[in-house]
């Protein structure tokens, strides 16, 4: 039993839970101090770094590790703020799609200075531009063999 407990495996997946959570609980606080919750930077970054500046619904939930009822939800709250909208695609029924918005975008946009500066000091900063390269590489690697849907985006909807 003693060699099992001593597996660089279960170091490997403990550590990059440790990792995980000190870096979500720093930057939520960050975000917190500019009354944005992560959840809600997150889907705008989605929404925002996506072709045509929108996401369906499926393609965001799968990406920011949510439930469809819990994305629902957060989706809700972030159109009533203004930062986003829910746009049908006329030649696809099978969802609606999230844009960002212009109050969105200025919002974003007055946030991301600061956000990256933070995301270097707590983050990439500690990493030489090789290893954020590889790691961000074994990230991919990692995220397309357990969330594959994540990595895959509907085409956006034709205007």
């Amino acid at each position: 039993m003693g060699d099992a407990m001593d597996d660089d495996r279960l170091t490997a997946v403990g550590l990059f839970f440790e990792t995980a959570a000190g870096l979500e609980s720093a930057l939520g606080r960050q975000l917190d101090s500019y009354g944005l919750p992560r959840v809600w930077m997150e889907v705008l970054l989605r929404v925002s770094r996506s072709p045509g500046g929108q996401l369906r619904m499926s393609d965001l939930a799968a990406q920011v590790a949510l439930s469809p009822s819990g994305l629902t939800r957060a989706v809700d709250k972030i159109e009533e703020a203004g930062l986003v909208r829910r746009v049908s695609c006329p030649t696809d029924r099978r969802g609606a799609f999230v844009q960002l918005t212009e109050v969105g975008r200025e919002r974003l946009d007055g946030i991301i200075p600061a956000h990256l500066t933070h995301v270097e000091e707590s983050f990439t900063g500690l990493l030489s531009p090789t290893e954020l390269a590889r790691f961000i590489a074994t990230l991919r690697k990692l995220r397309d063999h357990l969330n594959p849907g994540a990595a895959q985006l509907t085409p956006e909807c034709p205007s």
